[in-house]
């Protein structure tokens, strides 16, 4: 398992800098990249858990899929929303 946390955060970490456009690299870009890749992996796991939730909570009480689905759906705007707040504070 940490093998792979390891891999993603370099991978997180390193993405960025290694599809930009320019020549030159400053030393200054490795926590704005790391920044960025830790709100995305936090982003895509609590995305993930909140999806799984709401599936759980509609398949055990379907009277209140509309509820939850609407719960479900402000909570990931507010949780996409944290990266692209990161996104543009770092740039």
């Amino acid at each position: 398992m940490r093998s792979k946390m390891f891999t993603l955060m370099f991978m997180l970490v390193f993405a960025v800098p290694m599809f930009a456009q320019g020549t030159s690299t400053s030393s200054s870009s490795l926590p704005i990249n790391l920044a960025l890749g830790i709100a995305a992996a936090g982003c895509g796991l609590g995305q993930g858990r909140a999806v799984a939730s709401a599936a759980e909570g509609i398949a055990r009480n379907p009277g209140a899929a509309g509820a939850i689905r609407t719960l479900a759906f402000i909570g990931l705007a507010f949780m996409e929303s944290l990266v692209l707040f990161t996104f543009l504070t770092a740039r």
